[in-house]
Protein backbone atom coordinates (compact mmCIF):
# COMPACT_ATOMS: atom_id res chain seq x y z
CA UNK A 1 0.00 0.00 0.00
CA UNK A 2 1.44 3.41 -1.31
CA UNK A 3 1.87 5.79 2.10
CA UNK A 4 1.38 8.83 1.61
CA UNK A 5 3.77 11.65 3.42
CA UNK A 6 1.43 13.82 5.64
CA UNK A 7 2.01 17.14 7.65
CA UNK A 8 0.08 18.35 10.04
CA UNK A 9 -0.16 22.28 10.98
CA UNK A 10 -2.64 24.91 12.08
CA UNK A 11 -4.27 28.10 10.42
CA UNK A 12 -1.81 31.09 10.82
CA UNK A 13 0.94 28.98 10.84
CA UNK A 14 4.01 29.05 8.93
CA UNK A 15 5.05 26.45 6.38
CA UNK A 16 9.10 26.78 4.80
CA UNK A 17 10.87 24.44 2.57
CA UNK A 18 12.34 21.85 4.26
CA UNK A 19 10.10 21.77 7.07
CA UNK A 20 8.42 17.78 7.29
CA UNK A 21 9.20 16.82 3.55
CA UNK A 22 7.93 20.48 2.10
CA UNK A 23 9.87 20.41 -1.26
CA UNK A 24 9.91 23.44 -3.72
CA UNK A 25 7.90 21.67 -6.43
CA UNK A 26 5.02 21.47 -3.68
CA UNK A 27 5.29 25.28 -3.03
CA UNK A 28 5.26 26.26 -6.14
CA UNK A 29 1.19 24.36 -6.68
CA UNK A 30 0.35 25.19 -3.45
CA UNK A 31 1.28 29.30 -4.47
CA UNK A 32 -0.96 28.16 -8.17
CA UNK A 33 -3.62 26.99 -5.88
CA UNK A 34 -3.35 30.35 -4.18
CA UNK A 35 -3.55 32.47 -6.81
CA UNK A 36 -6.56 30.34 -8.76
CA UNK A 37 -8.55 31.31 -5.54
CA UNK A 38 -8.00 35.06 -5.29
CA UNK A 39 -4.89 34.33 -2.82
CA UNK A 40 -7.45 33.71 0.03
CA UNK A 41 -6.00 30.54 1.06
CA UNK A 42 -2.27 31.29 1.75
CA UNK A 43 0.44 34.11 2.60
CA UNK A 44 3.52 34.05 -0.04
CA UNK A 45 6.77 34.26 2.83
CA UNK A 46 10.49 33.80 1.70
CA UNK A 47 10.61 30.44 0.82
CA UNK A 48 7.37 29.07 2.03
CA UNK A 49 3.50 30.29 2.72
CA UNK A 50 1.54 31.68 5.98
CA UNK A 51 -1.83 29.94 6.12
CA UNK A 52 -5.00 32.08 6.63
CA UNK A 53 -8.03 31.25 8.75
CA UNK A 54 -8.63 28.31 5.94
CA UNK A 55 -8.74 24.66 7.19
CA UNK A 56 -8.71 21.14 6.13
CA UNK A 57 -7.14 18.98 3.93
CA UNK A 58 -4.36 19.54 0.55
CA UNK A 59 -3.36 16.64 -1.71
CA UNK A 60 -0.64 17.45 -3.99
CA UNK A 61 2.13 15.08 -5.78
CA UNK A 62 1.86 12.38 -2.82
CA UNK A 63 2.18 15.10 0.16
CA UNK A 64 -0.97 15.48 2.41
CA UNK A 65 -0.83 18.49 3.98
CA UNK A 66 -3.47 19.06 6.84
CA UNK A 67 -4.43 22.31 8.45
CA UNK A 68 -6.36 22.35 11.51
CA UNK A 69 -8.42 24.55 13.32
CA UNK A 70 -6.68 26.22 16.48
CA UNK A 71 -8.30 29.23 18.36
CA UNK A 72 -5.42 30.28 20.56
CA UNK A 73 -1.31 30.33 19.67
CA UNK A 74 -1.45 29.09 23.41
CA UNK A 75 -3.59 26.60 22.88
CA UNK A 76 -1.81 23.14 23.24
CA UNK A 77 -1.46 21.30 19.92
CA UNK A 78 -3.71 18.08 20.75
CA UNK A 79 -6.68 20.35 22.02
CA UNK A 80 -7.84 21.69 18.29
CA UNK A 81 -6.95 18.39 16.61
CA UNK A 82 -10.47 16.44 15.93
CA UNK A 83 -12.53 19.70 16.33
CA UNK A 84 -13.17 20.11 12.36
CA UNK A 85 -14.35 17.05 11.82
CA UNK A 86 -17.00 17.48 14.80
CA UNK A 87 -17.69 20.72 13.36
CA UNK A 88 -18.22 19.82 10.42
CA UNK A 89 -20.55 16.71 11.23
CA UNK A 90 -22.59 19.38 13.66
CA UNK A 91 -22.99 21.89 10.84
CA UNK A 92 -24.11 19.32 8.63
CA UNK A 93 -21.71 19.19 6.04
CA UNK A 94 -20.56 15.52 6.84
CA UNK A 95 -23.14 13.13 7.65
CA UNK A 96 -22.63 12.43 11.45
CA UNK A 97 -22.88 8.15 11.10
CA UNK A 98 -20.64 7.81 8.57
CA UNK A 99 -18.18 4.99 8.66
CA UNK A 100 -15.11 6.91 7.58
CA UNK A 101 -15.98 9.50 9.86
CA UNK A 102 -16.42 6.65 13.15
CA UNK A 103 -12.62 5.37 12.24
CA UNK A 104 -10.63 8.68 11.94
CA UNK A 105 -8.42 9.07 15.27
CA UNK A 106 -8.46 12.54 16.64
CA UNK A 107 -4.16 12.27 15.98
CA UNK A 108 -4.58 10.98 12.19
CA UNK A 109 -7.24 12.94 10.83
CA UNK A 110 -7.17 12.86 7.06
CA UNK A 111 -10.95 14.96 5.98
CA UNK A 112 -10.28 13.29 2.20
CA UNK A 113 -10.18 10.32 2.99
CA UNK A 114 -13.41 10.42 5.21
CA UNK A 115 -14.91 12.42 2.14
CA UNK A 116 -13.85 9.91 -0.18
CA UNK A 117 -15.25 7.01 1.62
CA UNK A 118 -18.66 8.24 2.41
CA UNK A 119 -19.06 9.10 -1.35
CA UNK A 120 -17.70 5.89 -2.68
CA UNK A 121 -20.48 4.16 -0.08
CA UNK A 122 -23.45 6.79 -1.08
CA UNK A 123 -22.49 5.67 -4.31
CA UNK A 124 -22.34 2.21 -4.05
CA UNK A 125 -25.83 2.68 -2.00
CA UNK A 126 -27.17 3.88 -5.06
CA UNK A 127 -26.10 1.22 -7.29
CA UNK A 128 -27.11 -1.21 -4.94
CA UNK A 129 -30.79 -0.04 -4.90
CA UNK A 130 -30.75 0.42 -8.80
CA UNK A 131 -29.63 3.61 -11.19
CA UNK A 132 -32.29 5.35 -12.21
CA UNK A 133 -33.03 5.56 -16.37
CA UNK A 134 -33.71 9.23 -18.25
CA UNK A 135 -34.63 10.30 -21.35
CA UNK A 136 -32.03 11.87 -23.68
CA UNK A 137 -32.11 12.52 -27.04
CA UNK A 138 -29.11 11.24 -29.58
CA UNK A 139 -28.38 11.49 -33.02
CA UNK A 140 -26.51 8.98 -34.64
CA UNK A 141 -27.29 6.27 -37.66
CA UNK A 142 -29.46 3.43 -36.75
CA UNK A 143 -30.82 0.04 -38.71
CA UNK A 144 -34.31 1.57 -38.05
CA UNK A 145 -36.10 4.70 -38.94
CA UNK A 146 -37.09 6.02 -35.71
CA UNK A 147 -37.30 9.59 -34.24
CA UNK A 148 -36.55 12.51 -36.77
CA UNK A 149 -34.85 11.82 -39.97
CA UNK A 150 -32.06 14.18 -39.70
CA UNK A 151 -32.12 14.87 -43.57
CA UNK A 152 -28.81 16.71 -44.41
CA UNK A 153 -26.47 14.80 -42.10
CA UNK A 154 -28.37 11.22 -43.72
CA UNK A 155 -27.39 13.10 -47.18
CA UNK A 156 -23.86 13.06 -45.73
CA UNK A 157 -23.23 9.70 -44.28
CA UNK A 158 -25.04 7.24 -46.07
CA UNK A 159 -24.71 7.79 -49.97
CA UNK A 160 -23.58 4.59 -49.99
CA UNK A 161 -24.90 2.48 -47.10
CA UNK A 162 -28.37 3.06 -48.26
CA UNK A 163 -29.49 0.26 -45.22
CA UNK A 164 -29.02 3.46 -42.78
CA UNK A 165 -31.16 6.16 -41.04
CA UNK A 166 -29.57 8.93 -39.38
CA UNK A 167 -31.65 10.19 -36.72
CA UNK A 168 -32.38 12.59 -34.08
CA UNK A 169 -34.36 9.91 -31.41
CA UNK A 170 -34.84 9.60 -27.66
CA UNK A 171 -33.15 6.72 -25.84
CA UNK A 172 -34.36 5.82 -22.36
CA UNK A 173 -31.03 4.58 -20.62
CA UNK A 174 -28.69 5.48 -17.91
CA UNK A 175 -26.00 7.93 -19.79
CA UNK A 176 -27.53 11.52 -18.60
CA UNK A 177 -26.48 14.45 -16.40
CA UNK A 178 -26.58 12.67 -12.99
CA UNK A 179 -24.75 9.83 -13.35
CA UNK A 180 -21.81 11.60 -15.47
CA UNK A 181 -21.39 14.08 -12.69
CA UNK A 182 -20.87 10.74 -10.15
CA UNK A 183 -18.19 9.53 -12.85
CA UNK A 184 -16.60 12.19 -13.11
CA UNK A 185 -16.26 12.17 -9.47
CA UNK A 186 -15.63 8.84 -9.29
CA UNK A 187 -12.78 9.42 -11.56
CA UNK A 188 -11.22 12.05 -9.51
CA UNK A 189 -11.58 9.74 -6.26
CA UNK A 190 -9.55 7.03 -7.96
CA UNK A 191 -7.22 9.33 -9.05
CA UNK A 192 -6.27 10.49 -5.32
CA UNK A 193 -6.88 6.54 -3.75
CA UNK A 194 -4.43 4.87 -5.71
CA UNK A 195 -2.19 2.75 -3.27
CA UNK A 196 -4.61 3.62 -0.31
CA UNK A 197 -6.80 1.27 1.27
CA UNK A 198 -10.01 2.79 -0.54
CA UNK A 199 -8.14 1.73 -3.92
CA UNK A 200 -10.49 -1.88 -4.02
CA UNK A 201 -13.79 -0.07 -3.13
CA UNK A 202 -13.06 2.35 -5.47
CA UNK A 203 -11.94 -0.10 -8.64
CA UNK A 204 -15.15 -2.13 -7.80
CA UNK A 205 -17.71 0.71 -7.70
CA UNK A 206 -15.97 2.03 -11.13
CA UNK A 207 -16.15 -1.68 -12.58
CA UNK A 208 -20.08 -1.73 -11.78
CA UNK A 209 -20.71 1.81 -13.15
CA UNK A 210 -22.84 1.98 -16.12
CA UNK A 211 -20.62 3.60 -18.85
CA UNK A 212 -21.50 7.03 -19.47
CA UNK A 213 -20.25 10.05 -21.96
CA UNK A 214 -16.86 11.25 -20.03
CA UNK A 215 -17.34 15.16 -20.41
CA UNK A 216 -16.23 17.94 -18.84
CA UNK A 217 -18.53 19.47 -15.55
CA UNK A 218 -18.67 22.48 -14.86
CA UNK A 219 -19.98 24.91 -11.79
CA UNK A 220 -22.61 26.25 -14.14
CA UNK A 221 -23.79 22.72 -15.26
CA UNK A 222 -23.70 21.50 -11.40
CA UNK A 223 -25.75 24.41 -10.39
CA UNK A 224 -28.53 23.70 -13.29
CA UNK A 225 -29.05 20.38 -11.78
CA UNK A 226 -32.65 19.50 -10.20
CA UNK A 227 -34.05 16.67 -8.66
CA UNK A 228 -37.61 15.38 -8.71
CA UNK A 229 -39.29 12.28 -6.89
CA UNK A 230 -37.34 9.91 -8.80
CA UNK A 231 -34.04 11.31 -8.29
CA UNK A 232 -34.08 13.06 -5.11
CA UNK A 233 -32.05 10.01 -3.27
CA UNK A 234 -29.15 10.83 -5.43
CA UNK A 235 -29.14 14.58 -3.24
CA UNK A 236 -26.32 13.33 -1.20
CA UNK A 237 -24.08 11.71 -3.59
CA UNK A 238 -24.20 14.80 -6.06
CA UNK A 239 -23.15 17.01 -2.97
CA UNK A 240 -20.59 15.30 -2.38
CA UNK A 241 -19.55 14.75 -5.63
CA UNK A 242 -20.11 18.37 -6.36
CA UNK A 243 -17.79 19.43 -3.48
CA UNK A 244 -14.81 16.87 -4.74
CA UNK A 245 -14.97 17.97 -8.68
CA UNK A 246 -15.01 21.60 -7.64
CA UNK A 247 -12.49 21.39 -5.54
CA UNK A 248 -10.23 19.08 -7.82
CA UNK A 249 -7.62 22.02 -9.66
CA UNK A 250 -6.11 19.89 -12.70
CA UNK A 251 -5.93 22.99 -14.91
CA UNK A 252 -2.98 24.85 -11.97
CA UNK A 253 -1.19 21.05 -11.98
CA UNK A 254 2.36 20.98 -14.14
CA UNK A 255 3.53 18.06 -15.36
CA UNK A 256 2.98 14.76 -13.22
CA UNK A 257 1.35 16.85 -10.16
CA UNK A 258 -2.40 16.84 -9.19
CA UNK A 259 -4.05 18.58 -6.35
CA UNK A 260 -7.24 18.39 -4.82
CA UNK A 261 -8.10 21.09 -1.97
CA UNK A 262 -11.05 20.36 0.15
CA UNK A 263 -10.81 23.58 2.60
CA UNK A 264 -13.19 25.82 4.96
CA UNK A 265 -13.29 29.35 6.19
CA UNK A 266 -13.18 28.73 9.78
CA UNK A 267 -14.81 32.29 10.48
CA UNK A 268 -17.71 30.93 8.71
CA UNK A 269 -17.45 27.04 10.27
CA UNK A 270 -17.73 28.82 13.62
CA UNK A 271 -20.92 31.11 13.42
CA UNK A 272 -22.97 28.24 11.73
CA UNK A 273 -21.79 26.21 14.68
CA UNK A 274 -22.77 28.36 17.14
CA UNK A 275 -26.17 29.23 15.27
CA UNK A 276 -27.06 25.27 14.62
CA UNK A 277 -26.25 25.19 18.38
CA UNK A 278 -28.47 27.90 19.48
CA UNK A 279 -30.97 26.74 17.04
CA UNK A 280 -31.08 23.30 18.45
CA UNK A 281 -32.23 25.11 22.17
CA UNK A 282 -34.46 27.93 20.57
CA UNK A 283 -38.10 26.09 20.56
CA UNK A 284 -37.68 24.76 24.01
CA UNK A 285 -36.66 28.24 25.34
CA UNK A 286 -39.14 30.56 23.53
CA UNK A 287 -36.18 32.51 21.70
CA UNK A 288 -36.84 33.02 18.22
CA UNK A 289 -33.38 32.56 16.53
CA UNK A 290 -32.07 33.76 13.11
CA UNK A 291 -29.08 34.13 11.21
CA UNK A 292 -27.47 36.55 8.78
CA UNK A 293 -30.66 39.60 9.10
CA UNK A 294 -29.86 42.33 7.05
CA UNK A 295 -31.11 45.50 6.86
CA UNK A 296 -30.44 48.34 4.39
CA UNK A 297 -27.48 51.12 5.88
CA UNK A 298 -26.36 53.25 3.50
CA UNK A 299 -27.26 53.41 -0.22
CA UNK A 300 -26.28 50.02 -1.47
CA UNK A 301 -24.68 48.99 1.56
CA UNK A 302 -26.37 46.76 4.36
CA UNK A 303 -25.88 45.30 7.93
CA UNK A 304 -25.85 42.17 8.30
CA UNK A 305 -24.59 40.75 12.41
CA UNK A 306 -24.19 36.76 12.40
CA UNK A 307 -27.03 36.23 14.86
CA UNK A 308 -30.15 37.81 16.65
CA UNK A 309 -31.87 36.47 19.29
CA UNK A 310 -35.37 37.65 20.09
CA UNK A 311 -37.25 36.89 23.33
CA UNK A 312 -40.69 38.99 24.12
CA UNK A 313 -40.19 42.78 22.79
CA UNK A 314 -36.47 42.27 23.26
CA UNK A 315 -33.46 41.97 21.05
CA UNK A 316 -30.29 40.60 21.25
CA UNK A 317 -26.76 40.66 18.90
CA UNK A 318 -24.58 37.79 18.72
CA UNK A 319 -21.63 38.62 16.43
CA UNK A 320 -19.40 35.29 16.42
CA UNK A 321 -14.91 35.59 16.12
CA UNK A 322 -12.84 33.23 15.49
CA UNK A 323 -9.81 34.24 16.84
CA UNK A 324 -9.67 35.62 20.15
CA UNK A 325 -8.93 38.74 20.86
CA UNK A 326 -5.30 40.45 21.43
CA UNK A 327 -5.31 41.31 25.30
CA UNK A 328 -8.70 40.15 26.33
CA UNK A 329 -9.93 43.29 24.78
CA UNK A 330 -12.25 44.22 21.50
CA UNK A 331 -11.06 46.48 18.72
CA UNK A 332 -12.58 49.36 18.32
CA UNK A 333 -14.01 48.85 15.15
CA UNK A 334 -15.65 45.81 15.97
CA UNK A 335 -17.55 47.67 18.83
CA UNK A 336 -18.32 50.29 16.68
CA UNK A 337 -20.21 47.79 14.24
CA UNK A 338 -21.84 46.41 17.66
CA UNK A 339 -22.98 49.70 18.70
CA UNK A 340 -24.31 49.62 15.30
CA UNK A 341 -26.36 46.90 15.13
CA UNK A 342 -27.63 47.98 19.12
CA UNK A 343 -29.48 50.79 17.19
CA UNK A 344 -30.45 49.41 13.67
CA UNK A 345 -32.71 46.26 15.19
CA UNK A 346 -33.46 48.01 18.99
CA UNK A 347 -31.24 45.56 20.27
CA UNK A 348 -30.46 46.02 24.54
CA UNK A 349 -27.20 43.78 24.49
CA UNK A 350 -24.48 43.14 21.96
CA UNK A 351 -22.56 40.28 22.74
CA UNK A 352 -19.29 39.61 20.89
CA UNK A 353 -18.28 36.03 21.24
CA UNK A 354 -15.12 34.04 20.62
CA UNK A 355 -14.28 30.54 21.29
CA UNK A 356 -11.93 29.75 24.77
CA UNK A 357 -13.03 28.80 28.66
CA UNK A 358 -16.16 29.62 29.64
CA UNK A 359 -16.09 33.45 30.96
CA UNK A 360 -18.69 35.52 31.73
CA UNK A 361 -18.10 39.05 31.93
CA UNK A 362 -20.30 41.91 32.50
CA UNK A 363 -22.05 44.10 30.16
CA UNK A 364 -20.89 47.53 29.59
CA UNK A 365 -22.96 50.41 28.50
CA UNK A 366 -22.54 52.64 25.88
CA UNK A 367 -21.49 56.54 26.58
CA UNK A 368 -24.00 57.95 24.70
CA UNK A 369 -27.60 59.72 25.33
CA UNK A 370 -28.91 59.87 22.30
CA UNK A 371 -30.32 56.49 21.56
CA UNK A 372 -34.42 56.56 21.47
CA UNK A 373 -36.82 54.69 20.72
CA UNK A 374 -40.26 56.64 20.13
CA UNK A 375 -43.80 54.95 20.84
CA UNK A 376 -47.23 57.19 20.52
CA UNK A 377 -45.14 60.25 20.58
CA UNK A 378 -42.78 59.53 24.24
CA UNK A 379 -39.12 58.79 23.74
CA UNK A 380 -37.37 56.28 25.90
CA UNK A 381 -33.91 55.81 26.07
CA UNK A 382 -32.34 52.37 25.51
CA UNK A 383 -29.49 51.57 28.05
CA UNK A 384 -27.49 49.61 25.11
CA UNK A 385 -24.64 47.28 26.49
CA UNK A 386 -21.95 45.19 24.84
CA UNK A 387 -19.33 42.54 26.22
CA UNK A 388 -16.94 39.81 24.95
CA UNK A 389 -18.17 36.34 25.94
CA UNK A 390 -15.87 33.03 25.81
CA UNK A 391 -17.68 29.88 25.11
CA UNK A 392 -15.92 26.19 25.56
CA UNK A 393 -16.03 24.40 22.72
CA UNK A 394 -14.89 20.93 24.21
CA UNK A 395 -16.27 19.37 27.35
CA UNK A 396 -13.53 18.02 29.70
CA UNK A 397 -13.15 14.61 27.72
CA UNK A 398 -12.24 16.73 24.58
CA UNK A 399 -15.33 16.09 22.63
CA UNK A 400 -17.53 18.41 21.35
CA UNK A 401 -19.60 20.30 23.99
CA UNK A 402 -23.19 19.76 23.96
CA UNK A 403 -23.98 22.85 26.15
CA UNK A 404 -22.73 25.62 24.25
CA UNK A 405 -26.14 26.94 23.52
CA UNK A 406 -27.13 26.61 27.10
CA UNK A 407 -23.99 28.62 27.76
CA UNK A 408 -24.56 31.53 25.49
CA UNK A 409 -27.57 32.21 27.01
CA UNK A 410 -26.01 32.29 30.48
CA UNK A 411 -23.61 35.14 28.41
CA UNK A 412 -26.67 37.22 27.15
CA UNK A 413 -28.29 36.62 30.99
CA UNK A 414 -31.58 34.82 29.72
CA UNK A 415 -30.24 31.80 31.89
CA UNK A 416 -28.74 31.86 35.71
Amino acid sequence: MKTLKAISVFEHQRLTIGEQGFKQAHLDALLRLNEYHNGTYFQPIAKGIKFNQYVGVIQVDGLTIEINPKADRDDDDAKWKGVLLKMLQSCGKLKAKSTGAANVKRKHLNLLEVYFELYLLEVESLMRKGLIKQYRKETKNTKALKGKLEFAGHLRRNIIHKERFYTKHQVYDADHLLHQVLQKALGIVSLFTNGSRLQDLANRIQLNFPEVANKTITAKELNTIQLNRKSNGYSYALELARLIILNYSPDIASGKEKMLSLLFDMNELWETYILKQLQEISEASGIDISGQETKSFWGANYLKPDIVLRTGDKAFIIDTKWKRPQKSSASVGDLRQMYAYCRFWDAQKALLLYPGNFRNNSFKTYKTDDYSLYNTNEASEIDHQCKLGYVSVLNENGELSTTVGESILKLLELRK
